[in-house]
């Protein structure tokens, strides 16, 4: 199930709420008793040789395909 982050509008707290997605935008109450707070949205960042690396990967598309019975999906030029 995941994990969502949330914060507090009163207070400022940030905590956490694991739900399943269906109910993600569902209210939750801060540990404070509060009840007006918002779902923060989640934040990736790629930095440095990692970052350049998968770019370039996206661009040659040479991309690792997953291993499994039912193939890559619609689109994909691989041979399983």
């Amino acid at each position: 199930m995941p994990i969502y982050d949330v914060r507090c509008r009163t207070c400022g707290t940030t905590f956490e709420v694991n739900r399943p997605m269906a109910r993600a935008d569902d209210p939750a109450v801060c540990p404070g008793g509060h009840e007006d707070t918002v779902r923060l949205l989640p934040v990736v960042t790629m930095t440095g040789l990692a970052k350049a690396s998968a770019v370039q990967k996206v661009r040659a598309g040479d991309l690792p395909h997953p291993v499994h019975s039912g193939g890559c999906g619609n689109g994909c030029r691989c041979a399983s």
